[in-house]
């Protein structure tokens, strides 16, 4: 089965359009990283499987984003 993400980036405007939605996200955010991160694990907001599940697809895609 294939990725529907990996579908979307390589289809003629998905790429393009993951990318410029990834730079409105970026701007969205405001503050600390690391701070709201660590909020989020005290809150119980996210657990830490689901933050090294994150990282782990986060560095996969370092390189497209950059």
């Amino acid at each position: 089965m294939s990725n529907p993400l990996y579908q979307r980036m390589n289809s003629q405007t998905g790429g393009t359009d993951f990318l410029q939605r990834f730079e409105q996200f970026k701007k969205t955010i405001t503050g600390n990283p690391q701070q709201i991160i660590q909020e989020m694990l005290r809150s119980g907001q996210i657990t830490q499987a689901q933050l090294d599940q994150a990282v782990k697809t986060a560095n996969q895609y370092k390189g497209l984003l950059k």
